[in-house]
């Protein structure tokens, strides 16, 4: 059994503990067991799980795993502090604000033999599956990705990082791409920001990603999509599944603690996401005017 931590108790931190608490059976999610939780608040139990500090998640034996379901700022610190303690770590997206310091928390997860992982379930989305499949084989000539929502609280970073969830669609449909330019449009007195990134694929063909955010904007996503021979303008609905995201995810994270994904597929992840970051802060660097 692998002992757990769960740090933050927002919405994806509640989920955590639901689901190791009643994880799917048969699956490798049965050997993480919740040990507690850590809140910056005094609060009462949540589940029968009773809160803990830091310190002691970082110092018990009996707690090899922690869950880091903070705002996104808080990332980076929380994933050294328990790899440095020997811990494995799964985290929300992004694991950090910047692309060098998520390469130094790879590395240092590797010198330990610690298993890092950075959650998407976004990818794990029925919708998402069913689109990946309707897009491949096909030549993609120009495509456009366009993400509204509400105004986000402090802490969660530059549009690029916060909405990597968009940008990790891409790149896991069309392959790595490269970023030709970027705007960031902000109002502060009405708390609006609208990021626009132009991308390239390796075949030169052009995406467009757009996130725009502010007061009372719908949450919604709008694609085009325009092939040789068709185009795809709405993001279609898969079959419904009967495993959640986070339960998905949770599988996933646990087979690699028990040794059930090969090298290969977890090269291929870490490629995958430190791509993504590194697309990230160039996009910040650009629109920020800190890059030709």
């Amino acid at each position: 059994m692998f002992g757990a931590v769960v740090v933050g108790i927002g919405t994806a931190g509640w989920v955590r503990i639901k689901d190791m608490l009643a994880p799917l059976i048969p699956s490798p999610a049965e050997k993480l067991g919740v040990k507690g939780f850590i809140s910056r608040r005094q609060i009462d139990e949540q589940q029968g799980v009773k809160q803990i500090t830091t310190e002691e998640a970082l110092s018990r034996e009996d707690i090899q795993v922690a869950f880091i379901c903070t705002e996104n700022a808080m990332h980076e610190d929380s994933i050294r502090r328990f790899l440095q303690a020997g811990k494995h770590v799964c985290v929300e997206y992004p694991m950090a604000m910047t692309h060098q310091a998520a390469v130094e928390l790879w590395d240092l997860a590797q010198q330990k033999g610690l298993i890092l992982h950075e959650e998407h379930i976004e990818l794990l989305t029925a919708d998402f599956k069913q689109l990946k499949k309707d897009v491949a084989g096909k030549t993609l000539e120009e495509g456009v990705l366009h993400f509204t929502g509400g105004a986000l609280k402090p802490g969660f970073g530059f549009p690029a990082f916060s909405g990597i969830a968009r940008l990790t669609w891409l790149v896991d449909m069309f392959g790595e791409l490269t970023v030709s330019s970027a705007t960031m449009e902000e109002r502060s007195d009405s708390n609006y920001a609208k990021m626009t990134a132009h991308l390239l694929t390796a075949e030169n063909r052009p995406l467009t990603w757009t996130e725009e955010r502010g007061p009372g904007l719908p949450r919604a996503r709008t694609i085009n999509f325009r092939f040789a021979c068709s185009s795809i303008t709405e993001v279609p609905q898969g079959p419904k599944e009967p495993v959640g995201l986070f339960m998905q995810d949770l599988v996933l994270f646990a087979g690699k603690l028990q040794g059930s994904v090969s090298p290969q597929a977890l090269q291929a992840e870490r490629r995958r996401v430190l791509h993504c970051l590194e697309l990230a802060d160039r996009i910040r660097q650009l629109s920020q005017g800190q890059g030709s």
